[in-house]
Formats: C-alpha cells, sequence, structure tokens
C-alpha cells in the first residue's frame, strides 16, 4: 500500500509524496514549489526519486528543477507536454505505466483542462492522482482542450471502481459546492456533504481527498444526466457533453 502525505503549498495547492514502503521509492505528485517538499522529505525521511507531472502548468512544475538538483530525481510527465515541462526526462502517455518501487501505476490521458493533461492510477491503491481534470465537487477550466474532451475525460474517470480516492491538486471544494447547489439544491447528498465541507473548512481542515462515489453522487460536472440539472439549465433531454459544456459555462462566470 502506498504511503501518501499531503502538502499544502501556496494557500490552495496539494502536493503529494507517495512512498512505496517495501523499497522506499517515493514519488512527488506536481511540486508547485520545491521548498515544502523538501522540507516534507526531511521531515519524513523519504527519498525522492520521482516527480511526477499531471500537466504543464507553472503551478504544478515549478518546482521540478530545484527538486531534480537537490536529489537526482527523475521527472515524467507528458510527451505532449516536451519542452514545457521542466527537466523532462520520462515522456509518458495513453497506457503507459510508471513504477515507484514495487508499485504501479497506469498513465491515463485526461485531456480537457490542456490538450496534454495525465492522471495516475494507482489501481492496487484505489488511489488517482488527477491533476486539475476532476475536483472535488469540480472540474477544471477549458484551458487548451474542448468540452468533448473534458467531457470523454471526466467519463472515464467516472467509470473507476466506487472507492476511488481522488487525490485532485486544489482545495476549491466550498466553491465548487456553492455553485453546485445553484444547479440541483434538492439533490440530499450533495446538501449533506456540504454541511459536512463547512464544517471541515471552519476548522482548517482538508476537504480532499474525495471518494468516487461521492463525487458521482454530488459533482455536476459527472451528472449531466440529471433531470434538476437540466432543467436548471434549460437543456431538458440534452446529450450530455451538451449539458456539461454548459455546466462549464456556467461555471466559468459564477461568483
Amino acid at each position: 500500500m502506498l504511503d501518501i502525505h499531503q502538502v499544502l503549498v501556496m494557500q490552495d495547492n496539494y502536493v503529494y509524496l507517495l512512498r512505496d514502503p517495501a523499497t522506499g521509492a517515493t514519488a512527488v505528485v506536481d511540486p508547485a514549489e520545491a521548498e515544502p517538499v523538501l522540507a516534507a522529505l526531511a521531515r519524513t525521511g523519504w527519498k525522492l526519486s520521482h516527480i511526477l507531472n499531471t500537466h504543464h502548468h507553472w503551478d504544478h512544475v515549478d518546482g521540478n528543477l530545484a527538486l531534480k538538483q537537490a536529489t537526482g530525481c527523475q521527472v515524467y510527465g507528458a510527451a505532449r507536454d516536451r519542452g514545457d515541462i521542466p527537466g523532462l526526462d520520462v515522456a509518458l502517455g495513453e497506457g503507459d505505466t510508471v513504477e515507484l518501487g514495487a508499485i504501479t501505476a497506469q498513465v491515463m490521458a485526461v485531456p480537457g483542462h490542456t490538450q496534454g493533461h495525465l492522471a495516475y492510477w494507482f489501481e492496487a491503491d484505489r488511489a488517482l492522482f488527477c491533476g486539475d481534470t476532476l475536483f472535488a465537487m469540480g472540474c477544471g477550466r477549458l484551458l487548451g482542450g474542448t468540452a468533448e474532451q473534458m467531457w470523454n475525460s471526466l467519463s472515464r474517470i467516472r467509470d473507476l471502481p466506487d472507492e476511488t480516492r481522488v487525490y485532485c491538486a486544489h482545495e476549491y471544494t466550498e466553491a465548487n459546492g456553492r455553485f453546485a447547489l445553484t444547479l440541483e439544491p434538492d439533490n440530499p447528498a450533495l446538501v449533506e456533504r456540504m454541511a459536512r465541507v463547512r464544517e471541515l473548512r471552519r476548522d482548517g481542515r482538508p476537504t480532499v481527498p474525495s471518494l468516487l462515489r461521492e463525487e458521482r453522487a454530488t459533482n455536476p460536472f459527472l451528472r449531466p444526466e440529471s433531470p434538476e440539472i437540466q432543467a436548471t439549465l434549460g437543456v431538458r433531454g440534452a446529450e450530455p457533453v451538451r449539458v456539461f459544456a454548459e455546466t462549464r459555462r456556467r461555471k466559468d462566470a459564477f461568483r
């Protein structure tokens, strides 16, 4: 089983340290900054061997070069992002695997937020590191990809097992939930979840990771078939991708 250590950086970014306890191999997912990661490594005594980047945006890769210089680790990321990911050593695509000691991650191409976005699926641990593709009760903006690409990517994630733990890259849950309630206020699972989220955030506690079964029940971006959401958006009977696109458009303008 993976040892997972969550590090909060830059107010609302989550960076994850992953360790195979059998071999000591250790990865960091999306190091926005190097210093907090180095501090966490010093506290845990773990030795960094891998950087796993989900995509090339600065708030996911800015720590790459300093960490590589300090530890000699290798940088993994999308082949499509070659030239945009600092220090990239191993270029990945759909269907590739990453060996973290004795533990294997499957690489999923999940374009939409960006064209080259990847997710890392540790099936044996039911752990998904999905960057900015899927958030707790939200999803990433379309910053290079299309609504159709994003919906296809989210559909693939939606089909993973119920008990999948979703490790997204930002603490956006409360704001996402406020938007979700404008679309589906009569969803009891959503109302109950938001009460828990507000309590966690009042206490300064994280809402991430979440469980995929909970996302299916409350995340509007995974629920285009919901009659209430379709009615709120004025798109009754529309294809899921159209409902998704309108949901994303509304969220972009939500304040």
